[in-house]
């Protein structure tokens, strides 16, 4: 199996890798993993990882500036090949972006991203959070029980207005979008690749998952 991580110059990539390496060898699944901005190499990829950190507006233009690499991730995806956007990877997956004015996303799932509306709690949102999700809900939380923690960094969120779309959501002063799948895609607006025994149990479920 090949696993393309996306490089773009932005998000944890060699956390990531290391973390789905990890992964596959827990649950003893073949997978060879490759950081990579090589619009060759995701046209072949059986599952692509868009990791990503920062503002969606510098994420979104550094991966358009990256020649054929955007092309080829979202032909390879409308092909089948299942994707797992992380933090502002997930992020992108909307239909716009409103961080440093409005910045189109790829509009796979519905809704767009937005600043937390807390008023009460410091911004941007960092640290250890529970996600809240029906059980048996879908193939990547399986293995996981409400109230499982992940690690969260930042300030915007995905307002989504479909929630059949959202998977899990987490608290923090009031609901917060943290995982999403719409077909073969889905994200997390959480770390994965920090989250411990958590993330690991995810990704490893993202390589074993069928769409």
């Amino acid at each position: 199996m090949l696993v393309a991580v996306i490089d773009y110059g932005s998000g944890n990539l060699a956390s990531a890798a290391r973390g789905l390496a990890l992964a596959a060898a827990q649950q003893n699944v073949p997978a060879d993993v490759h950081i990579t901005a090589d619009p060759d190499l995701v046209a072949r990829a059986d599952r692509i990882v868009l990791p990503g950190q920062g503002a969606f507006a510098d994420c979104a233009a550094g991966l358009a500036a990256v020649e054929g690499l955007q092309e080829a991730m979202i032909r390879r995806v409308a092909e089948g090949a299942p994707f797992l956007g992380i933090c502002v990877g997930m992020q992108l997956m909307a239909e716009r972006g409103l961080e440093f004015g409005v910045t189109p996303g790829f509009g796979w799932v519905a809704g767009e991203i937005a600043p937390l509306p807390t008023r009460q709690l410091r911004l941007p949102h960092m640290g250890w959070n529970e996600l809240m999700f029906e059980p048996d809900a879908h193939p990547l939380l399986a293995g996981l029980k409400p109230g499982d923690h992940a690690y969260f960094v930042h300030s915007f969120a995905l307002q989504a207005s479909r929630p059949e779309q959202v998977l899990a959501t987490t608290d923090y002063d009031g609901p917060v979008v943290a995982m999403v799948a719409a077909g073969n895609r889905a994200g997390t607006q959480f770390h994965v690749e920090k989250s411990q025994q958590v993330g690991l149990q995810i990704l490893g479920n993202f390589l074993r998952w069928s769409p």
